[in-house]
């Protein structure tokens, strides 16, 4: 039999944990419009078979930043807008140190997590208002926010900032 005092912290337990065990169970919804990007690997939310399959919709609800930046591929500061690439992982229940992201010429680049940790990286769809496509760097494009931290224009970051983005695998 359970004293008052361990009843209380059992219920505390559970009701901190009932949040979080929702989120789990909660499936990522099917894409309903054409899909732009796909996470594979070792993921725990998946909705099209072992895959997460995102669309414009899906990736506009994540949460998401607006970074004003200057880049190493553009004239002028440019006004981008996309979902934390954080965000995106932690809604596919992916928990690795390292991905690898891919894009439609089958370039790829080996990112550590902790980019997407200590910086607000985003998949950029767009660029002052309008939707990046294939001739603009897109439809998505690994962003750094590189005006606000000068110290991310090294070669090594500049080969993360992946464009044309089409997968990510999370090995």
């Amino acid at each position: 039999m359970l004293t008052g005092i361990a009843l209380r912290s059992l219920v505390l337990l559970l009701s901190a944990l009932l949040p979080f065990s929702i989120a789990l169970a909660s499936p990522l919804p099917v894409p309903s419009g054409k899909v732009l990007l796909t996470l594979s690997g070792d993921i725990v939310h998946a909705n099209v078979g072992d895959e997460a399959h995102f669309d414009r919709a899906m990736l506009e609800a994540l949460p998401g930043r607006v970074i004003e930046t200057h880049t190493p591929w553009h004239r002028g500061v440019g006004r981008y807008e996309g979902p934390l690439v954080r965000a995106l992982l932690e809604t596919v229940g992916a928990d690795v140190e390292q991905l690898r992201i891919r894009a439609l010429n089958h370039y790829e680049a080996e990112v550590p997590v902790s980019d997407f940790r200590r910086h607000d990286v985003i998949l950029a769809m767009t660029r002052d208002g309008e939707p990046l496509t294939i001739r603009e760097y897109g439809p998505l494009f690994v962003l750094y926010p590189f005006d606000d931290h000068p110290e991310l224009l090294t070669e090594a970051i500049r080969f993360r900032s992946v464009w044309h983005v089409e997968r990510i695998i999370v090995p």
